[in-house]
């Protein structure tokens, strides 16, 4: 890990061992299997957060797209302040603390009615995971760089199998979600929070006092070293562009579902879809990718899918179509914009300690999404607006068609 890295590292090469779960040190086995259940009990939940404020609680859109980018931002917008504490104190008493806050927000939730309480519980969720994610994240980073400079082969790999937890967890969550709901909403938070009971058990066991190999610095300064390393800010504004357009999976994508389908029962079929996509085919892509491009190259053609994903949707809103074939260009978007992700999202991450300071993988991992929050919380909220202003049907889509092809602009270039 360095200042600032001046060249982009070139693919790695094709004769090292494929990541696998068995082949990782315990370390990297609990903190994957972590993300894993993180995600079950995260995705009970939120696809189903927008219709909730909706139709029960009644916000109007515009609060509803607030309410979901607040969300985004206590979490995405915060992870630096979980990263510099990580730095810091280390990872244990960061992820312990997280995980008894997500508890406590989504039992919150589950009982909330008013505006300012739902609120207050999307805040508590987002700041839960702003702890516990980038010191997860971070430390999984650091591992990876580690079982890299071993022999084992290149990080994105190892980070690629983290994506595939994650998103294991993002395919079992819904489905059980959605069958929750079918006794309340209130009963899918009160299960979310109970992953999380499990969690912080397991945790609380397993997961080591103190780490070797991983420094500890004092706080302070770091932000400004982040503020001046300006091709790590270009990164972190390119992957915002990145998030903003993946979080239309629970703005866009669910107002569209409900046009076409009349419901949107459809919409946990569209979320397991895309998650056993990443299951199954994030590895040999990001494989098939680390042998073929580099890392600028690779973020460039999951950007340029993602906004193909948002054209196909904008391109097939005039004609107007239902039922069944109504849903085909939301299930389009979703396969491009998942393969769009499994480009983008472990090559970034991979990146990220190329550019980072000693000591400080922490910090900046958690102000890759933090800066990351800024854009989703400003991008919801107008998304929500843009949905609700009665413009001409394609026009909303194909703008947001328009933000990863902007982000194509400001990633950072290959070196001085």
């Amino acid at each position: 890990m360095t200042s600032a890295s001046t060249r982009e590292p070139a693919p790695p090469s094709p004769t090292r061992r494929t990541a696998r779960l068995a082949t990782l040190s315990p370390l990297l086995r609990l903190l994957i299997l972590t993300q894993l259940a993180f995600n079950i009990g995260f995705f009970a939940v939120l696809p189903f957060l927008a219709e909730h404020l909706g139709r029960t609680v009644g916000m109007a859109g515009w609060l509803v797209g607030f309410v979901l980018g607040l969300r985004t931002f206590s979490q995405q917008g915060l992870f630096v302040v979980g990263g510099a504490l990580a730095d810091r104190y280390g990872i244990r008493p960061v992820v312990l603390s997280g995980c008894v806050l997500r508890i406590a927000g989504f039992a919150w939730l589950g009982f909330a009615e008013r505006t300012w309480a739902v609120v207050g519980a999307v805040l508590l969720i987002g700041f839960a995971a702003a702890l516990f994610s980038p010191a997860v994240e971070s430390e999984v980073a650091r591992q990876a760089v580690v079982w890299e400079e071993s022999g084992g082969g290149d990080r994105t790999r190892v980070l690629a199998l983290f994506t595939v937890a994650g998103q294991a967890g993002a395919f079992v969550g819904p489905l059980l979600g959605a069958l929750l709901l079918a006794v309340d909403f209130r009963t899918a938070c009160l299960a979310g929070a109970g992953v999380f009971v499990l969690v912080l058990a397991g945790h609380a066991r397993l997961l080591p006092q103190r780490i070797p190999g991983r420094p500890q610095v004092r706080a302070g300064g770091g932000v400004r070293l982040v503020l001046r390393n300006r091709r790590f800010l270009a990164l972190c504004c390119a992957y915002g562009a990145y998030l903003l357009a993946y979080n239309q999976l629970y703005l866009a994508l669910p107002a569209e579902v409900e046009r076409a389908a009349g419901s949107q029962a459809p919409l946990a079929w569209l979320f397991a879809l895309s998650s056993l996509l990443v299951v199954t085919a994030q590895l040999p892509v990001t494989r098939w990718a680390g042998e073929r491009l580099a890392r600028r190259r690779s973020m460039v053609a999951g950007l340029v899918l993602i906004a193909i994903g948002f054209a196909v949707v904008g391109l097939a809103r005039p004609a107007g179509w239902t039922g069944t074939g109504g849903l085909v260009p939301a299930a389009g978007f979703v396969v491009l914009l998942t393969l769009g992700q499994m480009l983008v999202a472990p090559v970034a991450r991979a990146w990220v300690p190329d550019l980072a300071e000693e000591g400080r993988l922490g910090l900046y991992t958690g102000a890759l999404s933090s800066v990351s929050g800024l854009i989703v919380l400003a991008g919801s909220s107008a998304t929500g607006l843009l949905l609700d202003t009665g413009l001409p049907v394609a026009v909303p889509w194909l703008v947001l068609a328009a933000v990863p092809l902007m982000a194509v602009g400001v990633l950072p270039g290959r070196g001085r």
